[in-house]
Parts: C-alpha cells; sequence; structure tokens
C-alpha cells in the first residue's frame, strides 16, 4: 500500500467517526455513508464539489447519480478517463434535503479537503460550483479575484502551493444541467480547459 493510499484511508477514518460533525446524526438517522472520495492518488486533475446528494450517500461514492452521469459525459467530451482523476467534495456528509452546504460544515470538514489536496497533489484543481469556487480561491489567497461562477467558469488562475504551482479552473456543477440543458453546451465548452496537454 502506497503512502498516499494510507493517508487517504487515515482521512477516511477520521470522517467516518467525527461525531463533532453537525451532519454526523443525519447519517446515523439515515442510515448512509459519508463520501470521502475516490480515483486516482496520482491525479493530475482533482475535482471538487460541494456535498454528496442523496445517491451519493446511499453508495459512499461522489458523483454516481444524475449530475455524476452528466459529469461522465463531461470528462468524455474532455478525453479525461474517471479513474485518472480524484474526485470529491468540500463536505463529506450530505446536508439535508440537499441544502447548500452552510459555513458551519464547510468549516468542520474543510480540514480533511485540504490534506487531500496535499497528499494527491494535482496540478489542477477543477471546482464545481460556486461553494468550492470560493473555499480554494480563498484557500490560496486568490479572493481578491472573486467574482459571481457566471463570470468566472472556464477560466484558470494560477496558485502556489507547497509542492508547486497549480491551475484552478471554476467551473459550473454538472448539476445545473439536469435542470436547464442549454448550459450542458457551456459545461462542455468549459471542460475543453482540461484537456491533455493544453490549459
Amino acid at each position: 500500500m502506497s503512502d498516499r493510499t494510507e493517508l487517504l484511508r487515515q482521512i477516511k477514518d477520521e470522517v467516518i467517526g467525527l461525531k463533532e460533525s453537525p451532519l454526523y446524526q443525519e447519517r446515523i438517522k439515515n442510515k448512509v455513508f459519508p463520501v470521502i472520495g475516490e480515483g486516482s492518488h496520482h491525479a493530475r486533475i482533482m475535482f471538487i464539489g460541494e456535498a454528496p446528494g442523496r445517491n451519493e450517500a446511499a453508495t459512499g461514492k461522489p458523483f454516481c447519480g444524475a449530475a455524476g452521469k452528466i459529469l461522465d459525459e463531461l470528462l468524455v467530451s474532455a478525453d479525461i478517463d474517471r479513474k485518472d482523476v480524484y474526485i470529491t467534495n468540500i463536505v463529506k456528509d450530505r446536508p439535508p434535503f440537499n441544502r447548500d452546504p452552510l459555513p458551519d460544515e464547510i468549516n468542520a470538514y474543510g480540514p480533511f479537503l485540504d490534506r487531500q489536496i496535499e497528499i494527491i497533489q494535482p496540478s489542477v484543481i477543477a471546482t464545481l460550483g460556486r461553494f468550492s469556487m470560493d473555499y480554494i480561491m480563498r484557500k490560496f489567497g486568490l479572493e481578491n479575484q472573486l467574482k459571481s461562477i457566471s463570470q468566472m467558469h472556464g477560466k484558470s488562475f494560477k496558485a502556489t502551493t507547497n509542492y508547486g504551482e497549480i491551475k484552478i479552473i471554476p467551473l459550473y456543477h454538472p448539476a445545473v444541467a439536469i435542470y436547464n440543458n442549454t448550459t450542458k453546451d457551456t459545461l462542455i465548452k468549459d471542460f475543453q480547459i482540461l484537456k491533455s496537454p493544453p490549459l
């Protein structure tokens, strides 16, 4: 077992036992799972969503419902194999009724995401939705460049980590295409920036 696998397993164990999380009782009451993340532990691209939905909490897998099907299509459109990327969320447990994550929930789970980034060391972080965009831009000291996601989607921002320079690419959450099919064309266009070797 590689060091990265072991370190990520430790995060999983800690999240499972996170009784002080504001969402822990929801998980126990509903007999569902936290969603830690999945994919390559040496991924070039890391996708970060907001929080698990119903299908994700039921299975413990990220992006496995309707939004996941759209994400899979978007990956194919950019010639990216899902198994080569790492997919996770800021918040690891499902907020009730799929509501937006609250600040205290983001604060509770954010440190686990920070560690996942340090372990995997992606060269590209693609944020899915405005909450992950906001969190990641602030984490890397780019809050002065924050605008609405409608102004930032599909653009590339440089940031510095303790392992080198990375690119941050805000993207719409794939779920927007469930309710508004015209946004799928925008998502497909935005995803082309992730094609290798561009960026």
